[in-house]
């Protein structure tokens, strides 16, 4: 007879098979295509194959047994494995929070408290909230939402994002991070009407028909961290510039946000120092500086730092720059930790179409030579334009260095580093430039870590620094555009298939409008930069799982044609939230002189010759005119991998790698299957890497015109691939007017996600 000890083995009471088998049929009441019986024999097995058996071991027997039968076949199981693990959390929370464990969820207002007590949540909640209003929020939260999660993703949620102790006990259960979210974002609303824009935006989470950004998800009413999930810093050419932007970026990585830097302006390799020629040792000892900071500086102490540095395709430093990531070669000039990202003009793909040869520069040399620099520039319409003038200045001055190469040469050199490390990424500054709705403003001369942020950005210099009578140093500073990436993101293939679109975007635009106001971030120029322009970044996810649930196969004109009406539909809604904000709140302090204020930036997407595509397009034009936007930039599909396995879908636009896979965590590992597969959907599910790349490059253009940012495009393709073929997406991609390409993934390189994306 097998004895169950209880209470670290202080009680002891022997095996109760039926009780067991009750409990089995309880979690899967439901579920009646499984093989239930074959379930309960093994886990009963288990049991009385031993003489003792703990009991906190059998819920993780009957959640592990119950995982690995998650296949292609039985892909509930998921449903029931996700139960269990549910039931053990409830188990937890309620011992540790002093509760009825058959409640599930105890006292809101008393968990606020607890955790407020022991310094991990904000007081701010208690403070702004009164014990009335929370217990109101109490009686909203549904338990019965808890059985939307998947297995992997009631895992992920539940160890990296719900509240814990100092001790990591389990006090805060899955409804309640969603609740606090809600409350945090709300914060700052009319009393008035907080309480219903709480429970809306509690509605929108628990429902998982959006997922907030992983700092937000993580940080939002909590005492550490900051909401935003990325940031853009201007490197400019000065030691001082240089490592103030080193240590703005470490301070911004401690606290979870992933970086992307321009190093455009830096001098390169053999420029001059003061006037003494050929002294300058270029921009790769800085990016050694940068990886030594991204490894030190972790974020959180959950992963070390990420970082994207972005050099453009016509600085000398170009050929070292590119062969930062190789695993061959001189180790003094390898920068393993750090991403990298090619920001190439217009002028540069012709030439390699063309087969000609390009120019290479210092852009400290062509500042002092010419008085300006080439990157400021770019080419306002296609084919002509600033850059290629000013280029064609450089290459024509007889007092400027320069070194003359095969266009196709560089081209070579990108492939075959996104081959062997995924990267660099593909930055088409004059296509990004030419449709900036902001371009009174500034310039975009780089993207982040993930490529679909596309934001006004200038360096930050010190103007002056003096010391007082009194002994104190002051440092004043002239503040630049350092940009901020506000993110979340709808769940396509919930939201669209219960057509709560509508209802959805007003509340996910007021929750991103709500993070810039609420936000704590130590870089004061980042901070500026959210005020100035209020940019927000709105995404989505589960592209592939829609398309299977619609019964659309990936490469046809109707995927094609789908993502062209859903993302003008919802460009539509943001822009209508916005502008409703605007009216509500007032518009971004920039907002005058921009291409929303002037209607160009929309006449540009849904204008023909003869007139406007749709009247809704024009009257809400009109409006925007007159009444203004509540954010300067609004649409950004990031790639929330973690967060979309979270909400039980797909990950941003990507189709899925495999029909069943296993995926691995810190902490865990489970069995996961394509969401909702089916004998009808199986066959939706094509594999990544057996999808031609050209369909998924016209999707994207089809979304792209609906989308003021860009989007984090991977491209798929198989190791053995030709450089022709290759050669030749690049040039679609760039001909079909993306912004932006992310992760070229071959079959063969391993490249890590990003997380500090994910919305």
């Amino acid at each position: 007879m097998t004895v169950i000890t209880k209470d670290n083995g202080n009680r002891e009471l022997p095996f109760d098979r039926e009780r067991l088998s009750r409990f089995i049929d309880d979690v899967t009441a439901g579920f009646s295509t499984l093989s239930v019986l074959d379930f309960k024999n093994d886990v009963i097995t288990n049991i009385e194959f031993k003489d003792t058996y703990a009991s906190e071991q059998i819920t993780h027997l009957l959640a592990l047994n119950a995982s690995e039968r998650i296949d292609r076949t039985e892909p509930d199981w998921t449903y029931v494995a996700a139960g269990i693990y549910l039931r053990r959390l409830y188990k937890e929370a309620s011992k540790n929070r002093a509760y009825d464990t058959d409640e599930k969820y105890g006292s809101l207002y008393g968990l606020l408290k607890v955790l407020g007590s022991k310094g991990v949540y904000d007081q701010t909640l208690l403070r702004d909230y009164s014990k009335e209003e929370i217990m109101e929020l109490e009686k909203a939260i549904d338990p019965e939402r808890d059985n939307l999660f998947t297995y992997v993703g009631i895992l992920t949620l539940a160890h990296k994002y719900l509240a814990t102790d100092k001790n990591s006990h389990v006090f805060e259960l899955p409804q309640e991070r969603f609740m606090i979210i809600a409350m945090k974002l709300m914060i700052n609303e009319p009393v008035s009407k907080r309480l219903e824009l709480v429970k809306e935006a509690y509605w929108a989470l628990s429902n998982l028909y959006m997922t907030v950004a992983t700092p937000t998800l993580t940080n939002a009413g909590k005492n550490t961290g900051q909401l935003s999930s990325c940031f853009i810093d201007t490197v400019d050419d000065s030691l001082r510039n240089i490592f103030d932007s080193n240590t703005d970026v470490a301070n911004l990585s401690k606290n979870g946000g992933g970086v992307g830097i321009y190093f455009g302006k830096l001098r390169s390799r053999g420029s001059d120092i003061k006037g003494y020629t050929g002294v300058a040792g270029g921009i790769m000892g800085w990016m050694k500086q940068l990886n030594n900071t991204a490894v030190s500086v972790d974020q959180l102490g959950q992963r070390q730092g990420a970082f994207a540095v972005y050099l453009d395709v016509w600085h000398k430093d170009i050929f070292e720059f590119l062969d930062a990531k190789l695993n061959t070669g001189d180790e003094r000039l390898r920068t393993h930790d750090i991403f990298t990202g090619a920001c190439i003009p217009d002028l540069f793909m012709e030439k390699v179409e063309n087969r000609e040869d390009w120019f290479l520069f210092d852009p400290h040399e062509v500042q002092t030579v010419m008085g300006w620099s080439l990157e400021d520039f770019y080419d306002e319409k296609e084919g002509a334009g600033s850059f290629r003038e000013k280029y064609q200045e450089c290459i024509d001055h007889p007092d400027l260095s320069r070194e003359r190469v095969p266009a196709i040469d560089i081209m070579k050199r990108i492939m075959k580093s996104q081959l062997e490390t995924g990267t660099p990424y593909m930055f088409y500054r004059d296509t990004v430039n030419r449709d900036n709705p902001n371009k009174h403003a500034g310039l975009v001369y780089s993207s982040n870590l993930c490529t679909e942020i596309m934001q006004n950005m200038s360096p930050t210099t010190v103007k002056e620094e003096y010391l007082t009578e009194e002994g104190t140093i002051i440092t004043e500073k002239s503040p630049g555009d350092m940009v901020v990436c506000n993110l979340s993101s709808i769940s396509l293939a919930k939201s669209v298939r219960e057509d709560v679109l509508e209802r959805l975007v007003p509340i996910q635009v007021r929750m991103l409008d709500n993070v810039i106001d609420l936000n704590t971030i130590d870089v004061l120029q980042a901070r500026w930069t959210n005020e100035r322009y209020r940019a927000v970044g709105l995404g989505t996810f589960g592209w592939h799982h829609l398309l299977a649930l619609e019964g659309i196969s990936w490469e046809t004109d109707e995927a094609v044609e789908l993502a062209d009406r859903l993302y003008e539909k919802i460009n539509y809604l943001t822009l209508k939230a916005s502008r409703d904000l605007a009216i509500e709140k007032g518009a971004y302090p920039l907002f005058e002189g921009s291409e929303w204020q002037s209607g160009q930036h929309l006449e540009r997407t849904y204008q023909t010759e003869s007139g406007w595509t749709d009247d809704a397009w024009r009257e809400l034009s009109e409006s925007i005119q007159e009444n203004g936007l509540r954010n300067g930039y609004l649409i950004a599909v990031a790639p929330n991998a973690t967060t979309s396995l979270i909400a039980g879908s797909t990950a941003s636009i990507d189709p899925v790698f495999r029909q069943e896979h296993v995926e691995e965590k810190k902490g865990f590992r489970s069995p996961v299957t394509a969401p909702d597969i089916s004998s009808k959907t199986i066959w939706y599910y094509k594999s990544a890497f057996n999808l031609d790349q050209s369909w998924s490059i016209k999707q994207n253009a089809a979304r792209q015109k609906h989308i003021d940012q860009a989007v984090s495009f991977n491209l798929y393709i198989p190791r053995s691939i030709k450089a022709k073929d290759l050669l030749g997406l690049h040039m679609q991609a760039w001909n079909s007017g993306l912004k932006t390409t992310y992760y070229t993934r071959s079959t063969s390189s391993v490249v890590e996600d990003c997380e500090s994306c994910e919305s």
